[in-house]
């Protein structure tokens, strides 16, 4: 009931969107769990060492949950093995009041290429991006897709403008179109393009293809920081 209540005092809950289910249906839900339940068995070694590989770093948490936009303007904790400082916010916000360059840059992308708050272990971690990987968790308790848009936040979601009621008919995805362009490569409105075509022309096959380009996506690092 408090997800519904939250999803219902969001400034981007649709009623119209609340009636209908995620695109894909159950065709792209079952297509989801079956490959989350099936990466988590074999990823489950490496899942466990870079758990250990973080909590020997500086002895803080080993996962990080992100407040995201879901569909239809739900919000959920998008989780990642911690990659950052625990005083990550006040390092940043220091950053950014003493370098100009580094606060458009993250004005206009939400991100920073050299971003102070990233620990040793977490710049690997983020390069190939296995960072991600308990967002396997985050699909199966339905929060995600395995292919969608990146999850935003509230600020991000504003820059979307029009194309935002696209990118609220779907899950966020662990990997999509963008991720298999060049991400951070790419500017913000052509991300926002790349998922409104993602949406507009949904299809199995479409995520099928995605998911194959995916591994070599990752393997270049291609936009990864």
């Amino acid at each position: 009931m408090k997800s519904a209540t939250r999803s219902a005092n969001s400034p981007f809950f649709n009623p119209a969107i609340s009636a209908s289910q995620p695109i894909g249906g159950a065709a792209k839900r079952s297509l989801d769990i079956f490959i989350a339940c099936v990466a988590l068995v074999v990823f489950c070694p490496l899942f466990l060492m870079i758990a250990a590989m973080v909590k020997f770093t500086d002895g803080g948490s080993v996962f990080y949950g992100h407040r995201r936009i879901g569909h239809n303007g739900q919000e959920f904790r998008c989780m990642k093995f911690r990659t950052m400082v625990q005083n990550g916010e006040k390092v940043l916000q220091d950053y950014l009041r003493n370098n100009p360059e580094a606060y458009e840059e993250w004005r206009t992308t939400r991100k920073l290429q050299n971003d102070p708050r990233v620990t040793a272990v977490g710049a690997v971690l983020r390069k190939l991006s296995l960072d991600e990987l308990p967002q396997l968790l985050n699909i199966i308790k339905g929060e995600m897709s395995i292919v969608g848009p990146r999850p935003v936040v509230e600020d991000e979601l504003e820059m979307y403008e029009a194309s935002a009621s696209y990118y609220l008919q779907t899950r966020p995805g662990l990997t999509g179109l963008w991720q298999v362009s060049g991400r951070n490569d790419v500017s913000y409105e052509t991300r926002v393009a790349m998922d409104t075509m993602y949406v507009k022309n949904w299809s199995i096959t479409k995520d099928l293809l995605i998911i194959m380009r995916t591994v070599p996506a990752v393997c270049m690092s291609r936009g990864s920081y």
